[in-house]
């Protein structure tokens, strides 16, 4: 259920951005070539914020606090560290902003549920990206599920080795959170397709570099759907890794879907066929333009922030077996 009702009253949209990062660059350029938008101002890293706001033509804000809290703005797009995006999405939404957040839309469960009535109560936008969901990949299945009959098993690995391991956010406890929830996506690519969870395990396991830091992550959690289908899901980053893995293997009766890297296959008795696997390029720039449509002229959503609340509460699950080695019940 959307928790905002198009369409706006006004021909342009103020916006405001924070964060510096990749995400944030490639939302910067699609509110910019988007005529129904102007970017008023952007908040982030002190380092890089003056040197992006020349770049956007746009006025560089010393926090995220000032920024949310200009009254000229009437959206905020969080594209900042993992940790911060429940805190400034409530401050936007309690400032009569519209929100577009990238997923995860929190690290904790209790504060996402929040967010979402607080959006409904203000009559306010609260957009989370998704954008696996736009991706070749996911289109790809869609489109050949079919062909393989009852599902059984799926097997999903990204594992990105690196060396050394950055120190940057995304290898930090806190700011990136459990692995399972600031990559949000691995496991709301399956349950957007298979939908409700009955039981989840997983083990996760970390090498420290110093306190807060670590140089590698390894996080493989088993997913049991209410229909019988058992997903395995494997995430990992950092020194210890030594192959890099983007692949994605569904299994079913009459056949398979293998998704590795840019390559698709479909395995059947008869034969097996490349299928063709279309582009991550310019999704961001897709979402962008997707919820303005939302905005102005009303045309429907891809994601209700509530579908990434169930995803967010699986992967909240996901922590809570690797932390007590218990399998856990979901239980809406």
């Amino acid at each position: 259920m959307d928790n905002y009702e198009p369409p706006l009253a006004t021909n342009s949209l103020r916006v405001g951005l924070v964060g510096t990062g990749y995400a944030a660059k490639l939302r910067a350029e699609a509110l910019l070539k988007d005529p129904r938008t102007d970017l008023i101002a952007i908040a982030g890293n002190p380092e890089r914020t003056t040197a992006l706001a020349q770049e956007y033509a746009t006025e560089a804000m010393n926090s995220w606090q000032q920024l949310v809290e200009r009254e000229d703005l009437d959206m905020v797009v969080i594209c900042t560290i993992n940790r911060d995006h429940g805190k400034i999405a409530h401050a936007a939404l309690s400032s009569g902003k519209h929100v577009i957040v990238e997923y995860p839309l929190s690290v904790d469960v209790k504060e996402a549920e929040e967010l979402i009535a607080l959006a409904k109560t203000v009559n306010k936008l609260l957009h989370v990206e998704h954008i696996e969901l736009l991706g070749g990949w996911h289109q790809a299945l869609k489109q050949h599920l079919d062909q393989i009959g009852d599902l059984f098993y799926i097997r999903y690995s990204t594992l990105n080795p690196q060396h050394p391991a950055p120190r940057k956010w995304t290898y930090d406890h806190e700011m990136f959170g459990f692995p399972l929830i600031g990559a949000l996506s691995r496991l709301h690519r399956l349950i957007n397709l298979f939908g409700e969870v009955f039981t989840v395990n997983c083990h996760q396991r970390y090498w420290q570099t110093e306190p807060d830091y670590y140089q590698t992550c390894l996080c493989s959690a088993q997913l049991c759907f209410n229909s019988g289908l058992l997903a395995q899901v494997i995430y990992g980053k950092g020194e210890t890794l030594w192959q890099s893995e983007r692949k994605l293997e569904v299994q079913g009766e009459k056949g398979a879907i293998i998704l590795d890297g840019d390559t698709g296959m479909l395995v059947q008795k008869e034969e097996t066929k490349l299928i063709e696997v279309g582009t991550r390029r310019g999704l961001f720039a897709k979402d962008t333009t997707m919820v303005l449509d939302y905005l102005f002229d009303g045309s429907p959503l891809y994601i209700t922030p509530e579908q990434s609340l169930y995803t967010l509460k699986v992967a909240d699950a996901a922590r809570r077996a690797a932390t007590t080695g218990l399998t856990i019940f979901l239980k809406e």
